[in-house]
């Protein structure tokens, strides 16, 4: 007897074939090859479609010293990612009427010094509640090794300065966590742990996620490592009782895309309250933070995503999901030293969506590059400046690093090694009246200023007149000294070394920093010290 088939069935098929035929899996193989060959630490890493593998596969050695392979069941430290947990057990409460997110924190911890200013759930939540980011207090350290409760991690900040009035700024911080995670507590009179196992976690159906208890047998728990020079050596150690609901979970790449499938499906918190989680927070006036609760903002060739990086000793983990294409995407790794796993991570999910990022080239000529040059002013991040150096187009902040601009199409440019496109606008003259930069985080809008640009190209002096330049000159806290090495000029503090390009008479420019010195000379013609322009100036005399 044949078997028969629908024509729904068959639809669904194909797109289903379809959609593993856009995964480039040879490619992928060989990306996370080069990130975590088979000898040192590694990865696992998962990328579903309505819960549909797309492509699974693991990487490197779950223990180095008895040279165990990485496997897909593995279990690893989430660090930050706990954060969405935390956020939606939280949500959860809310729904059941036992919290509201304008509540004042004191409603649940009364004794919390609030200097006269109201905190709210919802800035916990947000990052907006200007409490001191206790990972960066004198002391921190000191904990590092010792078992502590939800109450003396909170008494360990809780008296430190504000960092700015609730709900008027953003600034990442992990205390706002550690305090909603304490607030669980005493709303449910249940550990933190009890109470996210048995109403997130197992409804979630993630039999294999756990809160990092030491004492605990976790099957599959594997081991951390940081990277010493050219070695690997094991992690620092950190009792997990101090990153608490800020970033103590454990789980596997299955589980979490398995939580992803929870939410959507409703299992957890209802539809409205994951939009307001996956909706970015907006400060006063309407600038907005890029954080919901419990996620960053994040887009992939134009579709929204929801995501989070976690950091803690021995890993770094990245998890993202596409709400509307459903697609998750989960790399988890056993080594503090793995790079920014955005980037592989974005390729992965946009070549799921057939939208693969290529940028092409497209020549032009100096003159076409200084029609672009300008300060383009963002509304809530300051100007941004374009300039043409040395035959090249720069995009910089003032003072800050300097980021090349690559011709990939018509009034279109990108930047190398990164995923940040740019498209130029012009107005009815055809004058560029400014540019949308596309990345992986929310799209960014700037105009330009009337504020002009000028184009600076080197010049070419012999080695005495470079050699006039070189020196020790002495700033206010610091030594600034000039160096020489063939036809080129470094300036140097400490061991932070960068070249110095001349571009006129006794003035040179950093080639890959906003900074320009000034050269000045004595009576005799002598070099004497510098001026320092970099967001200011700062003087400086020459001493040897």
């Amino acid at each position: 007897m044949k078997s028969k088939i629908s024509l729904t069935g068959f639809l669904c098929l194909y797109f289903c074939l379809s959609a593993l035929c856009q995964v480039p899996i040879k490619q992928f193989d060989a990306l996370f090859h080069k990130r975590f060959p088979y000898d040192g630490p590694g990865a696992a890493v998962l990328m579903t479609r309505d819960g549909k593998v797309l492509y699974e596969k693991a990487f490197g050695m779950a223990n180095l010293e008895q040279g165990v392979p990485m496997k897909m069941t593995d279990v690893f430290r989430i660090g930050s990612n706990t954060k969405q947990f935390t956020a939606v057990a939280i949500l959860k409460l809310e729904e059941e009427g036992k919290i509201s997110l304008k509540d004042d924190i004191t409603k649940y911890i009364p004794d919390y010094p609030t200097h006269g200013k109201t905190i709210t759930i919802e800035n916990l939540l947000t990052h907006t509640s200007g409490v001191k980011n206790y990972t960066g207090l004198p002391g921190f350290k000191d904990l590092k090794r010792k078992e502590v409760t939800p109450k003396a991690i909170v008494d360990f900040f809780k008296d430190a300065p504000m960092d700015f009035d609730p709900g008027t700024d953003f600034r990442y911080d992990n205390s706002g966590y550690i305090l909603l995670g304490y607030i669980i507590e005493k709303i449910t009179g249940e550990p933190y742990t009890q109470y996210l196992r048995e109403n997130i976690l197992q409804p979630a159906g993630m039999a294999h996620s756990y809160y990092d208890e030491p004492q605990q047998l976790i099957p599959g728990r594997i081991s951390g490592y940081k990277k010493t020079g050219d070695h690997y050596a094991n992690a620092d150690f950190l009792d997990m009782s101090l990153p608490y609901a800020a970033g103590s979970l454990l789980s596997t790449a299955g589980d979490l895309c398995q939580w992803y499938q929870a939410l959507a499906s409703g299992k957890i918190i209802s539809q409205g309250s994951l939009e307001r989680a996956w909706s970015s927070y907006q400060l006063p006036g309407g600038r907005p933070t890029g954080y919901g609760y419990g996620w960053f903002m994040g887009n992939v060739q134009g579709s929204p995503s929801v995501k989070h990086v976690g950091v803690v000793n021995g890993f770094v983990t990245y998890v993202a999901y596409l709400p509307k294409e459903k697609i998750t995407v989960v790399i988890l790794t056993n080594s503090e030293a793995t790079g920014d796993l955005d980037v592989p991570a974005s390729e992965m999910v946009a070549a799921a969506l057939g939208k693969p990022y290529q940028f092409g080239t497209f020549p032009l000529k100096s003159a076409e590059l200084e029609t672009y040059q300008g300060v383009y002013h963002t509304p809530y991040d300051g100007d941004k400046v374009i300039q043409l150096l040395d035959g090249h187009l720069e995009y910089f902040y003032r003072g800050g690093g300097k980021q090349e601009l690559l011709p990939c199409g018509k009034d279109r440019f990108y930047i190398p090694h990164t995923l940040m496109s740019f498209t130029f606008a012009k107005n009815a003259a055809g004058q560029i009246s400014g540019f949308t930069l596309n990345s992986t985080v929310l799209p960014v809008t700037a105009m330009v200023s009337s504020e002009k640009v000028v184009s600076e190209n080197p010049i070419r002096l012999n080695h005495d007149a470079l050699d006039q330049f070189v020196g020790k000159y002495k700033f206010n806290g610091f030594v600034l000294e000039i160096e020489r090495a063939g036809d080129t000029l470094y300036g140097k503090v400490g061991n932070d070394k960068k070249e110095m390009v001349p571009f006129a008479a006794d003035k040179v420019f950093a080639r890959d920093m906003d900074a320009t010195l000034i050269f000045t000379r004595d009576n005799d013609g002598k070099i004497n010290g510098m001026a320092k322009i970099q967001n200011s100036e700062m003087n400086a005399k020459k001493i040897e």
